[in-house]
């Protein structure tokens, strides 16, 4: 039963004095039994209240705005900082550390980044555990901290040995990042207003990283009077420095999940209250729900929640190939360790503004899968032209091209797993395994890239071409399935997460 718009106040206060309990103390008229919440889906609304119905829309855009503000830029800059550090080794190769850390010998540069995805993989399931225990706020700065300070002891390693171990340790620190990011920025908007807040959270990250070889350039500029202490050691130590300090004012800025932000004096009770009833009409998953080893047990036997990952591994495979050997590349077209640098950053402004741009049509839309397959082709067109002809400005087209159809699924694909779960606890879930997938991701790419086939690398073309096809027959197979499945939950014959009335976002 649905409580009429008229019988609330214009925050959404509802006037009954029966409160449903989702876990967290609710303000006098506030919420009620009757709101009808759990069997509503932003994709239902002409069959169901809508999300927004009793708010004030201002009020409602207002709020947006404000967690947007907040929760989305530090979250950002602190994954740019992340990728940076975790991909600045192609900078420092072409710098000066290839020759004096012999990187250029056999296996020695694809160990170091292999050995990164090892602890990541293995790390990240234990990390999100954590997350709601220890606080977001407390856990990411504290990560941060750490890969920062390893990050500045890997500018003064002399071999590649040593410096694989410390890209093992940032490995290690990072694994707990990216997951718990996109599990608190889920937990915080509606599935209709989420693809924009994923993306922008991303591309703010793509667009600074994007321009982390021009700095890097320009530290590998940097002279002291020591000379055996050559330029490329100053990217790992001052991106180590600007990570220590971003970390240290994360703590302050980061916020904790939804139920949480009223008690640290961010939102008001009322903000607060909004915002989860707006969750809980959308997906009806605005209670916290922790992660436990037994709940994890139970949705691993979900293969959609497999899917997803291998689905996001195909999506890395592409990103971290062209992070690590886009200046590669860029060499072996013939230009300048200069140009090499500055040319680098071009194809990410570009990726940037064009995902952010299909972000907001998907938003507007409600549509996910059609865009997310256009964006594959996109990558499959780049990569084509990047090795199917030897005219260097049609080469260089495919990197723009490339890079802007892989970077811009990354957040697709991302939000399209969050958007067909419901329950923090399996959000939770399916975010560690996407993303652990990812980290294979980066192993695949590492392995298939390898020195001997420079500077083209035809045999990891050809291996990313084949994760694109994989994702689009993967998405096809969603678009049948996720459609049939819904005719049944609409018919009442089909219930998703123990949520009647969720369907599936396509």
């Amino acid at each position: 039963m649905s409580v009429p718009a008229q019988e609330r106040d214009r925050s959404g206060s509802l006037h009954s004095d029966e409160k449903e309990a989702i876990g967290y103390p609710i303000q006098n008229n506030t919420l009620t039994k009757d709101t009808g919440i759990s069997a509503h889906d932003a994709e239902a609304n002409s069959a169901f209240e809508d999300i927004n119905s009793g708010f004030d829309e201002a009020e409602v855009k207002r709020v947006r705005r404000k967690v947007d503000r907040r929760l989305l830029p530090i979250l950002g800059a602190l994954y740019s900082i992340a990728l940076i550090d975790r991909t600045n080794l192609s900078a420092a190769r072409i710098a000066g550390a290839g020759v004096e850390l012999k990187l250029t010998a056999g296996t020695n540069y694809s160990v170091p980044l292999l050995m990164f995805f090892v602890p990541y993989i293995l790390l990240e399931m234990p990390s999100n555990l954590l997350l709601r225990k220890i606080g977001a706020a407390k856990q990411l700065s504290f990560i941060a901290f750490c890969w920062g300070v390893v990050m500045i002891g890997q500018g003064f390693v002399h071999s590649w040995q040593m410096l694989t171990l410390t890209r093992a340790l940032i490995g290690a620190f990072e694994a707990g990042f990216f997951p718990a990011c996109v599990w608190l920025i889920s937990t915080w908007y509606v599935r209709r207003e989420s693809q924009v807040r994923m993306s922008a959270f991303y591309l703010i990250s793509v667009g600074i990283s994007g321009f982390s070889n021009i700095i890097a350039y320009g530290m590998s500029l940097i002279k002291v009077s020591d000379r055996t202490f050559r330029g490329w050691r100053w990217i790992f130590i001052i991106e180590g420095l600007l990570t220590v300090v971003l970390a240290f004012v994360a703590y302050f800025l980061i916020l904790d999940f939804p139920d949480k932000a009223a008690e640290k004096g961010f939102l008001t009770i009322q903000e607060r209250d909004m915002i989860l009833t707006r969750i809980e009409r959308d997906r009806g998953d605005s209670k916290p729900d922790a992660l436990t080893w037994a709940k994890a047990g139970k949705y691993a036997l979900d293969i959609k929640c497999w899917l997803y990952g291998l689905m996001f591994m195909c999506t890395t495979m592409p990103t971290y190939a062209f992070a690590y050997f886009l200046p590669v590349i860029l060499r072996g077209l013939g230009y300048s360790v200069k140009d090499a640098f500055l040319l680098g950053a071009a194809p990410y402004v570009v990726a940037m503004v064009g995902a952010f741009g299909t972000a907001v049509i998907a938003d507007r839309f409600f549509v996910r899968m059609p865009i997310l397959i256009c964006q594959c082709l996109l990558t499959i067109a780049g990569l084509g032209m990047l090795f199917a002809t030897k005219q260097r400005n049609v080469q260089l087209a495919g990197c723009f091209l490339g890079v802007w159809g892989a970077n811009s699924n990354i957040p697709f694909v991302l939000n399209f797993s969050q958007n067909n779960v419901a329950g923090q606890s399996k959000k939770s879930f399916v975010s560690v395994i996407v993303i652990m997938f990812g980290g294979i991701g980066g192993i695949f790419a590492s392995l298939a890239y390898n020195e001997k086939d420079a500077p083209l690398y035809r045999k990891g073309l050809y291996a990313t071409l084949a994760c694109q096809a994989f994702n689009v027959l993967c998405g096809i197979g969603f678009t049948l399935y996720f459609y049939s499945a819904n005719k049944k939950i609409r018919a009442g014959r089909k219930v998703v997460d123990d949520r009647p009335g969720f369907t599936y976002t396509i």
